[in-house]
C-alpha cells in the first residue's frame, strides 16, 4: 500500500514556495486537514495555490511572492488544528511589514506558543499571545539574527526561528539538545538557501532570496507506522509500504520495531530528491518488551502511539522523557492510557510517559480518541487484537492527517 504524503514536508514545501520567487510544483502533497489549514492561511496572505488533477497524481502549484511579498490578511488567519501551521506562520509573519492575528480551534488554542514567541521576541518580533497560547497578534518588525539554544528539542520551534531568520539581518543559528527531524534544513537547501548544518546546530543568513522548486513528497512515515505496527502485532500478517519517506531523522521507529521482535526490511528506492524514499516491509514475529529512553523520544514523538498499540499485542513497552506528548492535539499520555485501559490493557501512566505491560489480550471496549488523529489510529490497531468488538469515539479526527484510514483498514481486514 501507499500512505498519504508526509505532512511535515508538505507544510514546508507550501510555505517556502510562498516565500520563493517563481512557481513551485509539489507532487504527493499531504491531503489532510492540517495542510488544508496551511493552504488557506497562505491564500489569505495573497499566495495563489492551485491544483492540477491527473489520472495518476495531483500536482499542486504555489505562486511565490518572495520574502517580503505577502499581503496583510483581511481577517484572522485560522490554523485550525495544526500546530505546525501556527508555529511556522509565527516565524514567517514576525518579519513582515504588517500586523496579523493568528487563531486556531479549541485544541490548538490550548497548545503552548510561548516557546516560539520567546525566541522570536529576542529577534525583535512583537507578538502578543493569550496566556502563552492562541489567539496571537503579530506586529511585523525588523528582525536581527540571534544564536538560540533551545531548552527543549522541537523541530517546530527550530523551524519557526529559521523561517524568521530568513527575514532577519545577519545570521540566525539554532542549537538543539537532541537532533530533531531535519526537513526544514533539507527544504531550505532545495529552495536555494545557503545554510550551514553541523551536529545539532543549523544557521541561515537573512535576506537570501529563495527560488521555486519541484518537490516530491514521499509517504508519511508517521502514518506508515500504524500499518507497520498492525503487521508486527498480528500473527501471520505482513505489510509492504511503498514510497515511504526514509529520512534518517524519521525512521527510528523501524529500529524500535526490530527491538520489539518484528521482522523489518527496508529498501531505498529514490535518493534523487531532497528527501529519500523507499519500500518498507514488516512481518510479524514473537514480541518482546522494550524500554524507550528519554534520549530517543525526539526521534519517535509521533510514532509512540503506534508503538504503544503494538505493545498491547504482546511484549510490552515503557516510555519515559516524553512529557511533550502532553501538549499535542490532546494530552496524549493521559488520553492514550485511558483509551488503552478502556480496551482492556494493563497500562500505567507516568508524568512523562507510560508503560504497557503487553501480558494480556485486550477484551475490547469503548475508547475516546479525544479528537486526536494519532490516538484514533492507535486504538484501531490495538483493537485488532481484542477478543470482542471495540468502538472508537472521535475517530473522524483521522482526517487531520490520514483521510481514508478506516476505509483502508476495512479493505486490509476483508
Amino acid at each position: 500500500m501507499r500512505v498519504p504524503g508526509d505532512k511535515s514536508i508538505s507544510h514546508r514545501a507550501l510555505i517556502l514556495g510562498a516565500l520563493a520567487t517563481g512557481r513551485t510544483r509539489i507532487r504527493g502533497l499531504a491531503p489532510g486537514g492540517d495542510c488544508r489549514s496551511t493552504r488557506a492561511c497562505l491564500a489569505a496572505l495573497g499566495v495563489a495555490v492551485s491544483e492540477s488533477r491527473g489520472p495518476d497524481t495531483t500536482v499542486w502549484y504555489v505562486e511565490g511572492r518572495g520574502l517580503g511579498g505577502l499581503v496583510r490578511p483581511s481577517t484572522p488567519l485560522d490554523a485550525g488544528n495544526s500546530g505546525t501551521t501556527a508555529r511556522f506562520l509565527l516565524g514567517v509573519l514576525a518579519g513582515q511589514r504588517f500586523s496579523a492575528t493568528l487563531t486556531g480551534d479549541g485544541s490548538l488554542s490550548r497548545r503552548p506558543m510561548r516557546r516560539v514567541a520567546d525566541p522570536l521576541g529576542l529577534m525583535g518580533a512583537r507578538i502578543g499571545t493569550t496566556g502563552g497560547c492562541l489567539p496571537a497578534t503579530i506586529e511585523g518588525a525588523p528582525l536581527r539574527g540571534i544564536a538560540y539554544e533551545m531548552p527543549i528539542a522541537s523541530a517546530q520551534v527550530k523551524s519557526a526561528v529559521l523561517l524568521a531568520g530568513l527575514h532577519a539581518d545577519g545570521v540566525t543559528a539554532v542549537t538543539e539538545p537532541q537532533q530533531t527531524r531535519d526537513h526544514t534544513e533539507r527544504a531550505l537547501a532545495a529552495f536555494g538557501a545557503g545554510i550551514s548544518v553541523e551536529p545539532r546546530r543549523v544557521s541561515v543568513v537573512g535576506g537570501q532570496p529563495l527560488t521555486a522548486a519541484d518537490v516530491i513528497v514521499p509517504g508519511d512515515p508517521s502514518s506508515a507506522a500504524f500499518w507497520a505496527a498492525a503487521a508486527a502485532g498480528i500473527p501471520g500478517a505482513s505489510a509492504v509500504l511503498d514510497g515511504v519517506g526514509l529520512n534518517p531523522t524519521r525512521t527510528s521507529f523501524l529500529g524500535v520495531l526490530e527491538r520489539m521482535g518484528a521482522r523489518v526490511d527496508v529498501r531505498l528506492d529514490d535518493v534523487s530528491g531532497a528527501e529519500p524514499s523507499g519500500t518498507v516491509t514488516v512481518r510479524h514475529a514473537s514480541l518482546r518488551p522494550v524500554e524507550i529512553q528519554p534520549s530517543e523520544v525526539a526521534g519517535l514523538i509521533d510514532e509512540l502511539p503506534a508503538l504503544a498499540a503494538l505493545a498491547t499485542h504482546g511484549g510490552g513497552l515503557s516510555v519515559t522523557g516524553a512529557g511533550e506528548l502532553r501538549v499535542k492535539e490532546s494530552d496524549r499520555i493521559a488520553a492514550l492510557v485511558a483509551g488503552l485501559r478502556a480496551l482492556g490493557a494493563d497500562v500505567e501512566e507516568f508524568s512523562d510517559g507510560f508503560r504497557v505491560s503487553g501480558d494480556r489480550r485486550l477484551a475490547g471496549g469503548v475508547a475516546d480518541a479525544a479528537g486526536d488523529h494519532r490516538l484514533a489510529m492507535a486504538f484501531a490497531v490495538a483493537a485488532l487484537g481484542a477478543r470482542g468488538d471495540s468502538l472508537i469515539r472521535g475517530a473522524e479526527s483521522v482526517t487531520i492527517s490520514y483521510p481514508g484510514f478506516f476505509e483502508t483498514l476495512e479493505r486490509l481486514c476483508a
